[in-house]
């Protein structure tokens, strides 16, 4: 039995997501930086027939993300499958001519430093089992950048390269790399982008294995 790993796990998107994967016979690896946070989502999974387990970790330490995801393919079973989809802090989000160079420092260790630690920790499995997917999940500003979310949207637009550098030079390994573009607000009641929908696009895109960018709606305008 191989692993889902989720990066960024939460009540809402992430919960369903591990849920999708759970069901389809995937032990679920939960990260995030509070265990407080993690363990109510564990019970919940469980509850579910999901064997789950909580790794705390920090994206912001990349030492917390190895040891992490390391124990947890020790613990569970190899990584088959990687999610990345923490939710960028508030402080991020500066108008581009308020956002100074050290304003940048952590967007960037949010959305390149950390999926590139993370994919160097699994990487290795995923090629012993010869197969993997590589999972981003990334706002509207990954495509089209917004002035008024200056940090994330250059951080969005690195994170957006180097997940499709990963489509390219591992799909000839049976890796696959694919993001996920989420343009507005994640809400239960909308047809595309509930919770429950997102995760069954996010295990489409791991079983169907095709493109690299795909929409969950139509950017605006």
């Amino acid at each position: 039995m191989t692993t889902f790993a989720l990066v960024g796990a939460g009540p809402g998107l992430g919960l369903a997501a591990a849920r999708r994967f759970g069901a389809a016979g995937h032990r679920v690896a939960l990260l995030s930086r509070s265990a407080d946070h993690l363990e109510p989502l564990v019970a919940e999974l469980s509850r579910d027939g999901t064997e789950a387990r909580a790794y705390p970790a920090d994206v912001l330490a990349p030492d917390t993300l190895t040891a992490a995801l390391g124990r947890a393919a020790e613990e569970l079973g190899p990584v088959e499958i990687l999610q990345y989809s923490p939710v960028p802090r508030a402080d991020f989000m500066k108008p581009v001519l308020e956002t100074t160079a050290a304003d940048l420092d952590d967007p960037l260790a949010f959305s390149v430093k950390a999926p590139v630690t993370c994919v160097q920790a699994v990487l290795p499995g995923m090629r012993a089992l010869g197969r993997g997917t590589l999972l981003f999940v990334n706002g509207g500003s990954a495509v089209r950048p917004a002035p008024r979310v200056a940090g994330t949207s250059i951080a969005f637009a690195a994170e957006s390269a180097y997940a499709r550098m990963l489509h390219d030079a591992l799909a000839g390994e049976n890796i696959h790399a694919a993001q996920l573009i989420i343009p507005g607000a994640i809400r239960p009641d909308a047809e595309h982008s509930s919770p429950d929908a997102l995760a069954e696009r996010l295990y489409a895109l791991h079983t169907g294995r095709d493109e690299f960018r795909h929409y969950a709606e139509p950017l605006p305008g």
